[in-house]
Formats: structure tokens, sequence, C-alpha cells
């Protein structure tokens, strides 16, 4: 089976259009979402009301959780009081047009997808919140796969594609068991150690349909066959235009239409060294 995963929509109507056309080219027999429908785009209703109409499976992103419960992220998480000036901003914008449907619709999305041995998350099976980035250390890795017992977890909220493979993935586990020796002390016990060899692990990036930070404007996503494991990473064009025109007419802060024009992240060096997270 053909299956095209993404992720990180963000309100971009015009690049969920593109990308779902694409999809429907490359002959993907299902589609997978993982979150964030909403958030520094102009235009969240259209893009749930989108992915409701074709009955897309969809985990809960961190964005579609702040909205339903309220804005949740640390104060560490903006390098700057000018970058959380500008979140809050999309968040309060992006909670006054959520249509109440929308806000429901939000409200009831799973945090998991499961099928067999495929796992489906936006940002880690820890939290929505979680990055887990493609240098980050092996045992945690591998720990955040076989923590949902899958041998692919897919993710998102990074906005940057990767695919990552777990090999020849070892624990070393010690188990103690009772000297068998009538000499020794009743009530000893050894401590043996006993390897522990895990098939080929991956972890896979969708990237980000709606807001990429891969150093281009294209939209992200990837398709994964299941039965010959292998993964693409799809890179599709729209007219990125339109969605930055769009931020500027609906008075969201101008670095997100930027930013979404470079493909790129944007975030000042810290000007106030006291700030930080204070949970």
């Amino acid at each position: 089976m053909k299956l095209a995963v993404i992720s990180c929509i963000h309100g971009n109507l015009e690049a969920l259009n593109a990308v779902l056309t694409d999809i429907e080219q490359q002959k993907a027999d299902q589609t997978i979402c993982l979150g964030d429908l909403v958030g520094y785009g102009p235009f969240p209703n259209e893009v749930v009301e989108r992915i409701r109409t074709l009955d897309i499976p969809t985990v809960q992103g961190c964005w579609d959780e702040d909205i339903v419960d309220g804005l949740d992220a640390c104060d560490c998480s903006y390098p700057s009081l000018l970058a959380e000036k500008r979140g809050k901003a999309a968040h309060t914008w992006t909670d006054q047009a959520v249509k109440p449907e929308v806000r429901e619709f939000l409200a009831q999305l799973p945090l998991i997808h499961q099928e067999g041995k495929l796992a489906f998350v936006h940002g880690s099976p820890n939290s929505q919140h979680e990055y887990l980035m493609p240098e980050m250390d092996a045992f945690t890795a591998l720990e955040r796969v076989m923590g949902v017992g899958c041998d692919v977890l897919f993710c998102g909220h990074t906005h940057v594609p990767y695919v990552r493979e777990l090999r020849d993935s070892q624990l070393q586990i010690r188990v103690r068991v009772p000297k068998q020796s009538e000499s020794q002390q009743s009530g000893q016990q050894l401590a043996q150690s006993q390897p522990v060899q895990f098939p080929v692990k991956r972890i896979i990036n969708a990237g980000s349909v709606g807001e990429p930070r891969h150093g281009r404007p294209n939209a992200t996503y990837v398709i994964y066959d299941t039965e010959s494991e292998q993964t693409t990473l799809r890179e599709v064009e729209y007219d990125y235009r339109k969605t930055c025109a769009a931020i500027l007419d609906q008075g969201l802060p101008p670095i997100f239409a930027w930013r979404l024009s470079q493909g790129l992240e944007f975030a000042e060096l810290a000007e106030d060294p006291t700030h930080v997270c204070a949970r």
C-alpha cells in the first residue's frame, strides 16, 4: 500500500490543495495527517473543512491543542520576547477566527494513530510539543519508537523532513539471579547481562505542508510504501505568494509571510537574558 503522510498545514489552504493534487497524481492509497491544521496561516477553517470533507485520519498537533485548551507553550520555547509576542498574536487571531465546529473537531482528535506496526504522532508519543530532531540521542530515539510498539514512527512538528534508521539497535539488560553454590550465603544474587537485539526501527518526519523550514518555500510531505518500506520525501511547488498576501491582509505578523516565502524559521537572539522558563 502506498501511504501519504502530511503534517503542519498551519492554515495554508493553497499549499494543502497543491499537496492533495500531488498525492492524487502519485496514486497514494491512503493519506494520514499529523496535525497542526491551524496556527500562523490565514485559512484555519477552510483547512479543517478540507481535511474533514476528505475524511483524512488526523492526530492532534500542538497548535490544535492550544486552540482547544488555551496557549500552553513554555516561555522557554520562544527565543526572544519579540518572538513570543508574535506567537501570542497568532494564537489570539486564530482563536478568534476558528468556528465552533472547527474547535470541536480539533478537540476530538487523538494523540496517536496506529496501523499495525506503523504509528503516527505530531511531535512524539510523549507530547505534541516534543521535537524528535534527527540528531537526537539514538537510545532516546529508540525508546520513543519502542514506547508505542511500532517499527516505523511518523512525526512532524520540526517542519524539516528526514528519515532516520536505527540499525544494530542493542540494549544490555542486567538480570539478578540467585547464586547456585551451597557454600555461598543464602539470599545472595549474581547480576547477569543479557544483550537484546532489535530489528531496524525508523523515524520518518513528514516536514511541513504549510510552513516549510528546509530552506525552500515548497510544501513537503512523505510517500511510504508499506510493502517495499521505501520512503520518498516529496516537495511540491505552489503559489506561496497568495498565502503571503492573505497573511498580510488578515493582519497577522508580517514576518510570517517573509519566512514562508523563504522556507526558513526566523528567530532573533534573546534580548532579555532573564526571559527563562518559570515552570
